[in-house]
């Protein structure tokens, strides 16, 4: 067996994993009307259920917070309805479901929201990029700073997505703090420049995620919870002015939640900001540590055998691949992506990549 350390289990919470193959959160824009999953993303996640753990993409927690226009929701019976069947089919081939809930923010745009204004922690717009909407492409627009009293509705929003998500089967959530969504945003310091409890220091900016996790973990036990961030990532104009600070000091405050794992955007898309955010978070977070990026199976193995990570989360190779564990196993070539299908409607580029057998 080629990388043996990522086939080691490993316990996160109250779960045991059969590998350290974790598919990362991919958006992919297939659901149907009205936000529904439907069957053809049951057979999407089924088709890579060997992942040790597959985490589904992000999903909105609540209504009209729309960002990807044809992205997935957990607010209404219909979604939990099509969600089940996607928890169905990947528990039968016996895999392991998180989802991950999610509010778009600022990202988010009035043509996918029946008009209404984005909400974000102050009024500053994602700016140098644009939204896909049913008039083409568009700006971003300026949101509106959400006001201190809103804030509860916010954290109630997210404590009711997961008790949707257990209904509908799923046997965690990962609650979504990264790539300048709404959670991100209040936490880093570009984004954020309110006063009053939720602006300011560092424990203000973090104030909401770590409300939001708390309330979640009301839900599952905080043992079925995972987080992620992106301390270093500039996607959707974000910046912090000391990531390695805000990163050590959420590492050491989240021991206090006992989460199953954390789950860590070790770098930047776009690499404008550089450093090196996972070995404080490594040194000081006491948990679980999933790390992803850019990661090949070898620089993934030899991370986990010396102890850097828990495990690895892969993106665009596993959409590629359904049957990546098995390829990572034997040293087998990987299928090639097409990113001009990564959000296109059907199966073409989603459930059609073929399995090592079959290639």
């Amino acid at each position: 067996m080629q990388h043996s350390s990522l086939f080691s289990p490993l316990t996160i919470g109250s779960l045991t994993l059969p590998n350290r193959i974790l598919l990362a959160p991919l958006t992919r824009c297939r659901a149907e009307a009205e936000h529904v999953p439907g069957d053809l993303m049951a057979t999407y996640y089924a088709q890579r259920a060997s992942a040790g753990l597959i985490i589904a993409e992000a999903t909105m927690a609540m209504e009209g917070n729309s960002a990807f226009w044809m992205e997935p929701g957990i607010y209404s019976q219909a979604q939990v309805d099509g969600w089940r069947k996607t928890t169905d089919a990947v528990h039968a081939k016996g895999g392991r479901i998180f989802l991950q809930i999610w509010h778009g923010g600022r990202a988010c745009h009035p043509l996918l929201n029946n008009g209404a204004q984005p909400v974000a922690p102050s009024a500053i717009p994602i700016v140098g990029d644009e939204v896909h909407t049913p008039e083409g492409k568009k700006p971003y627009v300026t949101p509106r700073e959400l006001r201190d009293d809103e804030i509860p509705g916010i954290i109630a929003g997210f404590k009711k997505a997961a008790v949707n998500a257990k209904a509908a089967g799923f046997d965690g959530v990962e609650v979504h703090g990264a790539n300048g969504y709404l959670l991100d945003e209040f936490l880093r310091d570009g984004a954020n420049k309110r006063t009053g409890p939720y602006g300011g220091p560092v424990e203000n900016r973090a104030r909401l995620m770590l409300e939001v996790v708390a309330a979640v973990s009301e839900v599952f036990g905080s043992d079925r919870v995972g987080l992620r961030i992106s301390t270093l990532n500039s996607y959707n104009s974000m910046v912090d002015s000391d990531p390695v600070g805000l990163s050590t000091w959420l590492a050491k405050k989240l021991n206090e939640f006992h989460i199953a794992y954390l789950h860590v955007m070790r770098g930047d898309f776009f690499q404008q900001q550089n450093g090196d955010v996972l070995t404080p978070i490594r040194e000081n977070f006491k948990g679980v540590v999933i790390s992803n990026m850019g990661y090949t199976a070898e620089e993934a193995a030899a991370a986990v055998a010396a102890g850097k990570v828990d495990a690895v989360a892969f993106g665009t190779s596993f959409l590629a691949n359904p049957d990546l564990p098995a390829r990572i196993a034997a040293g087998a070539p990987l299928n090639a992506v097409n990113p001009a299908t990564f959000y296109s409607p059907g199966p073409a580029g989603y459930t059609d990549y073929p399995a090592l057998a079959a290639s």
